[in-house]
């Protein structure tokens, strides 16, 4: 009988069923037409090609919270090098992996017993930043140093996820002008936030469980950011709880895709027309699962607040406003050991109509 560390098990009523159902009808939107001429600066001027790819990205939003994108221009190299490097790193002695391991003075880095809602997730992650910043702004009573635990081995692990970070970026700046547009707002009204990005890549490796049915590889919850890419390999694990009926459904991985999800930032400035996904990671009890996620994430010294030209007398503010590097530093505190009370989520700061 194996023995299970309570620290992993979930509620009852969080516990994931021993099948789930495969998804049906998550939006798979081709953004070929957009590699061929450029985002345009607003819906008007839209060829009809890229005008769909605008209207499949608000239905998307609208709809699930969180889509598929393929021909997405990041070239399939820099991910394949991606990949390799993580499994790389994972299976490095533990000695190694310690060796850059994170802490709450310096959030980057290794780290194998992360918390989500106060329940430990079965994986062991990396995070990096780049560029490197030289030190956050100081909105924490302080300024905060952040630099990147580089590993010494494998050889090529630091450059093949720079590069990989250069690709989705543009990904993640073009996905962002398309939610613009589909938001009727100008191309590049969102850009501005993102000058002095806090985003982050995270290399997330599930190990096989003996007890998939009491653990989750990440437990239930909703990204805080504005957006996120996320690459999975073909073992999938990655649930989303459906609108329609409350229902986890699995996402199957399409080769050479990128599943994007919208986070609470983007839910807050579109003041409630888009919401976010909440999704959570199944563990397999007998293969290894990794994934890539790039959170982009804005400046910390944004303040997010419903966007002025969404909001009127008819459809006031429903949040107040709260600024982003508090918020992202209470919950990656989080991350680090049970809390007694509840992590910080968007709808405390929702206004009372």
């Amino acid at each position: 009988m194996v023995e299970v560390d309570p620290a992993f098990v979930q509620a009852p009523e969080h516990r994931p069923k021993s099948s789930i159902a495969a998804a049906s009808g998550i939006p798979v939107i081709d953004l070929s037409p957009l590699l061929r001429s450029p985002i345009p600066s607003d819906l008007a001027g839209a060829s009809p090609e890229a005008a769909a790819v605008v209207a499949e990205v608000a239905a998307a939003c609208r709809e699930w919270g969180f889509f598929q994108v393929v021909n997405h221009g990041v070239p399939i190299e820099a991910v394949e090098r991606a990949a390799a490097a993580e499994r790389a790193f994972f299976a490095s002695a533990p000695e190694e992996k310690r060796r850059v391991r994170r802490s709450e003075a310096n959030p980057l880095g290794y780290y194998e017993s992360e918390h989500t809602k106060n329940v430990r997730d079965w994986k062991e992650v990396f995070d990096f930043v780049v560029p490197e910043p030289a030190e956050t702004p100081k909105v924490f009573g302080g300024s905060l140093v952040l630099k990147n635990r580089w590993p010494q081995h494998p050889l090529g692990f630091r450059e093949a996820l720079e590069e990989y970070n250069k690709e989705v970026e543009k990904l993640a700046f073009k996905l962002l002008e398309l939610i613009a547009l589909s938001l009727n707002l100008p191309q590049k009204r969102l850009n501005g936030f993102f000058a002095d990005q806090t985003s982050f890549i995270r290399l997330n490796h599930y190990p096989p469980c003996p007890y998939p049915d009491l653990a989750l590889g990440v437990g239930r919850h909703k990204d805080a950011g504005a957006l996120t890419i996320l690459y999975q390999d073909a073992v999938g694990g990655l649930d989303v709880k459906r609108r329609s009926d409350g229902e986890w459904i699995r996402v199957k991985p399409i080769p050479n895709s990128f599943i994007i999800n919208v986070g609470d930032i983007i839910q807050v400035w579109s003041n409630d027309r888009y919401e976010s996904a909440e999704h959570r990671v199944s563990v397999n009890s007998e293969k290894d699962r990794f994934s890539i996620p790039f959170f982009f994430n804005p400046a910390s010294y944004t303040n997010v607040k419903p966007l002025e030209e969404l909001v009127d007398e008819s459809n006031p503010a429903k949040y107040r406003e709260y600024n982003w590097g508090e918020f992202f530093k209470t919950r990656k505190d989080s991350n680090f050991k049970k809390l007694e009370v509840e992590n910080i989520q968007i709808y405390h700061f929702r206004n009372v109509v």
